[in-house]
C-alpha cells in the first residue's frame, strides 16, 4: 500500500478561490498541514486554513468562556478565522497545562440535549478520514502490528463512538493553544475536528503530547474512558509518524504508547 502523507495547505490556490482579495503575509508557526497569516482590504489580519465549518461549535465554546476564534469567512473548504492574541506554547509550563485543564473544564456539559450532533468517532475498527489508518501499522513492522492487534481488540470490545455532553476539541495539545507571557492560555486554535463527546478525550490527548514534549508534566485521566482514548491516540500518533516522519519518530511513539497504556 502507499503510505501517503496528508497534503499541506495550498495557500495561493486557496487565496485565488476566495470571493474577495486577501493578501498573504506568511506561514503560521507549527502545525502539520498548514495555516497562513492574511490581511483583509481594511487592513486587519486573520488566519487562513482549511477545514469544515464548525462555527456553530465555536459559538458554544466562546459562550462557555473558551477563547476560541470567530470564523470571518468560510468558502468551500477554506476558512478565514480571527487572529487571537498570544504566542504558540511550544515549550509548555505547568501554568499552561493548568490553564488548559481549566479550559477543558469549561467545555463540559455545554452540548447537553444535542443528540443531533454526531459523537466522537474513535476509528478503532477501521480507518479514519486521513488519520488513524490501520494499514500503515499492519505493514510497517512487528511492533506496529502488535500495537494494531491491541487497538483492534479494544475496538471490538467497546463502541466506536465516545458519547458525552461535552465539547471535544480532539487535537488539544500545546501547539494548538496561544499563551501570554505568564503562560496563561489566550486562545485555542485548530478546531477542525471539534465534536460532541467526553472531554476526558482531550485530557488524554494532552497527556500523550506531554509525554513527548514535556515528560516532567503530567495530566491525570479517569479510568472510565482511558483505555479507548489510549487505543485511539496510539493508533493516531504511530500512523502519523509512519506517514510523515522518520523511523526514530515511530519508535518514540511506540515507546510512549507502551508506557501510557492503562493497567
Amino acid at each position: 500500500m502507499t503510505l501517503s502523507p496528508v497534503p499541506k495547505l495550498d495557500i495561493q490556490r486557496s487565496l485565488n478561490d476566495l470571493p474577495l482579495p486577501l493578501v498573504y503575509e506568511g506561514p503560521c508557526p507549527g502545525g502539520q498541514v498548514g495555516a497562513a497569516y492574511v490581511r483583509w482590504p481594511d487592513g486587519h489580519r486573520s488566519v487562513l486554513t482549511r477545514g469544515p465549518d464548525v462555527s456553530h461549535l465555536l459559538s458554544v465554546a466562546r459562550a462557555a468562556g473558551v477563547p476560541a476564534p470567530e470564523y470571518e469567512l468560510v468558502h468551500a473548504s477554506t476558512v478565514v478565522q480571527q487572529l487571537l492574541p498570544g504566542t504558540t506554547a511550544r515549550v509548555p509550563t505547568a501554568r499552561t497545562v493548568q490553564s488548559m485543564i481549566e479550559i477543558n473544564r469549561r467545555c463540559r456539559g455545554v452540548l447537553a440535549g444535542r443528540p443531533d450532533l454526531p459523537a466522537l468517532r474513535l476509528h478503532l475498527r477501521e480507518d479514519g478520514p486521513g488519520f488513524c489508518l490501520h494499514g500503515s501499522l499492519r505493514t510497517y513492522d512487528a511492533r506496529t502490528r502488535h500495537l494494531l492487534d491491541q487497538v483492534e481488540e479494544i475496538g471490538r470490545a467497546f463502541p466506536d463512538t465516545l458519547e458525552g455532553d461535552d465539547l471535544v476539541h480532539t487535537d488539544f495539545h500545546p501547539e494548538n493553544v496561544l499563551v501570554d507571557e505568564a503562560g496563561n492560555v489566550t486562545g485555542v486554535i485548530d478546531w477542525d475536528g471539534a465534536t460532541r463527546g467526553d472531554a476526558d478525550f482531550d485530557l488524554f490527548t494532552l497527556r500523550f503530547d506531554l509525554a513527548h514534549r514535556a515528560p516532567a508534566l503530567h495530566v491525570d485521566v479517569p479510568g472510565a474512558v482511558a483505555l479507548v482514548c489510549w487505543a485511539h491516540m496510539s493508533l493516531r500518533m504511530v500512523d502519523w509518524a509512519i506517514r510523515h516522519f522518520t523511523d526514530s519518530d515511530v519508535t518514540v511513539w511506540l515507546d510512549i504508547a507502551g508506557r501510557l497504556r492503562p493497567r
